[in-house]
């Protein structure tokens, strides 16, 4: 069905960001059937949400078809690891939302009638979603004809997994709709008042421009101040909210890395050598390429100018066949052959018709249409009337087609070479990615003599015997330092580098180490002060290019940490506020008069400007958040010198030179905005409000 491709194309991105569900099933095969201990209620429970259990067999199944919902907007067959990643965490979201928030619409008595999704979908009132896949790029408007057409002939001829797939559209709809009667009844709950709007006028219209004296906390050392640990125990207890944690793991690891040996240099010099004859006698050289370098052959014609000096001078002093090298570049060893030479044009200027297959009913029909448009040209028709009619590039379409001047490798190799070996003012037809195109070379530039080169590249990689024997050195470690003690002792003997990294449970990666999930995993099942061990039971993690050993050296649960966890930050605290209270203390003793240069002078400071301010200001420039000193200056009169405030980066004097005041009285205006803002804001809180409010127990770092 042409019609449902061209809406997974045009409407792939708009369904794609909304959350829900569709099509086939995912079959986890013969182990459901087995009578497996595996498959226990607890242990196949990948969550608990608001009491609700959710076995992972469930959840997999939404995540299944959430990935063949993506790989039909798509186009894709197979999906990385990091697509799969972010379907997950959609398919999560998507099932937190329904649990948490359908008994919310229920109690509410939030619906969405079957009148109500046939209105969105063919009625007067077309969704979004709708309006996106049926509108008509030629007339901006959409095509309702086009949706019952659509629709009936879903009921005729469409197969199952299409029909899901439009089902997937109409669930995706009722869920946007019954989420903005949710949303319009908080916002509707919310009003700003005309006394609300008149202050926030008045303290965006006060513009101030101040001078300041700063003495940071660094001016005074440590060693100036004392605290006592009854101190330090008072500011934890009265600030325990300041160090709440995370669940976490601390792991210490050593890698084993895999790199190319001196051998594996000498081997693959060794190889490219002894292929030179070889790739120099054969003609097909693109398919010689092709099948044996590290690098595909590039058709491409290339000027003296855009080669490197040596390659130049070789490539335009040698008949075509000859090769050089092998020489090194970088990692890699390289033959490079004289494959063709031509004298070419360095630019062209061409103009084309470009037809998308999917507004005009597939490629076969774009192709037919690109026929008939070269026959009208041909017999006189106008080109470039017909590109503004036709062509669905709207930017060169309004110049008649014309895409102006344009060099090589500017354009995808298709157009490129119907442009450049194209006869001037003949029609051409091609085929890219972008659709079917009808081309006409109108001038060409000079002509100079160009080169294509066919490079047979070979990459300098690590052999399976160097692999075998990083392998050894990482089992040898493992197998004398079986225990946390010999596992830190060694590496400080052996003089490796021992790493540190602190991971979340549904971390997917260590920071520079690839594909580190398994180690991720391991270090939540694990015991403190123990080697880790992966599910295959061995103590080494084969991650991409590195064989890794790790030991757990802490596990950090969620909740309030222990005073004896975080003594320091509490000791840091303390001496700050020590600092500060001293710091204004030796800032009110200078501050006798009005004059800031000359309190300045006595702290052994200076004053500093800052421009523009108001009471929205969250920061001052070049210093930083200093809500303290921003709140403080609109008590203060003109020429007022403030008393000592003690902020986030020090200890202030502040005096106002001036106030700008505003002109904006538009108070409705004012209040609109904050409404605005307002409501914004609540529909997100109040649906994070509401998850909150619920219990959730998550086990997916058990499962993926």
């Amino acid at each position: 069905m042409a019609t449902l491709q061209n809406i997974r194309n045009r409407g792939g991105l708009l369904v794609a960001i909304i959350i829900g569900l569709a099509l086939v099933a995912f079959i986890l095969g013969d182990i459901l059937n087995s009578g497996s201990s595996l498959l226990r209620p607890n242990q196949m429970k990948v969550a608990e949400i608001d009491g609700q259990s959710i076995q992972y067999p469930d959840f997999q199944r939404q995540v299944e078809e959430m990935a063949e919902i993506y790989k039909m907007n798509t186009g894709s067959t197979q999906l990385d690891e990091s697509t799969w990643v972010q379907i997950r965490e959609q398919a999560w979201q998507s099932l937190v939302r329904e649990i948490v928030m359908s008994d919310i619409y229920e109690d509410l008595g939030l619906t969405v009638t079957s009148d109500e999704l046939f209105d969105m979908v063919q009625g007067n009132n077309l969704h979004p979603i709708i309006q996106q896949l049926f509108r008509n790029p030629q007339t901006g408007q959409v095509d309702k004809s086009a949706v019952l057409q659509f629709l009936k002939s879903l009921e005729l001829n469409a197969t199952p997994q299409q029909k899901a797939y439009w089902l997937y559209i109409e669930q995706q709809i009722k869920e946007e709709r019954i989420q903005t009667k949710y949303n319009n009844l908080v916002r509707q709950g919310l009003y700003t008042t005309t006394a609300e709007a008149q202050n926030s006028l008045e303290a965006k219209n006060q513009q101030m421009n101040i001078q300041y004296i700063r003495l940071p906390y660094i001016s005074m050392p440590d060693s100036a101040v004392s605290v006592s640990e009854s101190e330090l125990k008072d500011y934890y207890n009265k600030h325990q909210d300041n160090y709440k944690q995370e669940e976490s793991r601390t792991i210490e690891y050593v890698t084993f890395d895999v790199k190319a040996t001196e051998a594996d240099d000498a081997a693959t010099l060794q190889w490219i050598e002894d292929v030179k004859d070889e790739f120099a006698s054969i003609s097909e050289s693109e398919q010689y390429v092709n099948v044996n370098s590290d690098v595909p052959f590039e058709d491409v014609y290339q000027k003296k100018e855009a080669l490197s000096d040596e390659i130049a001078e070789f490539a335009f002093n040698n008949e075509v066949g000859s090769v050089y090298g092998p020489f090194k570049e970088g990692n890699t060893y390289k033959l490079v052959k004289i494959d063709d030479m031509k004298d070419l044009p360095d630019s062209v200027q061409a103009r084309h018709i470009l037809i998308n297959p999917d507004v005009v009913g597939g490629y076969e029909a774009a192709l037919a249409l690109a026929d008939s448009l070269k026959g009208l040209i041909e017999n006189g028709a106008s080109f470039a009337a017909l590109a503004e009619q036709y062509s669905e590039d709207t930017g060169s379409a309004r110049q008649g087609g014309d895409l102006g001047w344009f060099g090589k490798n500017q354009m995808v190799k298709p157009f490129e070479d119907a442009a450049f070996n194209g006869q001037v003012n003949q029609l051409y037809t091609t085929t890219t990615q972008f659709g079917v195109h009808l081309i006409q070379p109108t001038r060409k530039g000079k002509e100079v003599k160009q080169v294509r080169l066919a490079t047979l590249a070979r990459n300098i990689e690590p052999s399976t015997q160097t692999y075998q024997n990083v392998y050894a050195q990482a089992s040898r470690f493992v197998s004398e330092n079986q225990d946390y003690k010999s596992f830190t002792e060694a590496i400080a003997n052996e003089k490796l580098t021992k790493k540190m990294a602190t991971v979340g449970e549904n971390d997917r990666l260590v920071a520079g180490l690839e594909d580190s999930r398994p180690l991720i995993r391991a270090a939540y099942q694990g015991d403190v002060k123990e080697i880790l061990h992966n599910s295959e039971g061995s103590a080494i993690f084969e991650l991409g290019e590195q064989f890794v050993v790790a030991a757990l050296t802490k596990a950090t649960e969620e909740g309030i940490a222990s005073f004896e966890e975080v003594k320091p930050r509490v000791e840091l605290a303390v001496k700050k506020l020590n600092k500060g209270k001293a710091l204004a203390q030796k800032m009110k003793e200078a501050a006798t008069g009005t004059d800031l240069e000359t309190i300045a002078e006595s702290l052994d400071a200076e004053v500093n400007d800052a421009n523009g301010l108001t009471f929205n200001s969250t920061s001052i420039p070049a210093v930083g958040m200093e809500p303290a000193v921003i709140g403080t200056l609109s008590t203060l009169s003109q020429d007022e010198v403030s008393s000592p405030i003690i902020g986030n980066n020090g200890v202030y004097l502040v005096k106002v030179v001036s106030v700008i005041n505003g002109t904006d009285q538009d108070v409705q205006a004012e209040q609109n905005r904050l409404s605005q803002v307002l409501g914004s804001r609540a529909v997100y809180q109040a649906y994070e409000a509401q998850k909150d409010a619920v219990e959730i127990e998550d086990n997916r770092a058990k499962f993926y």
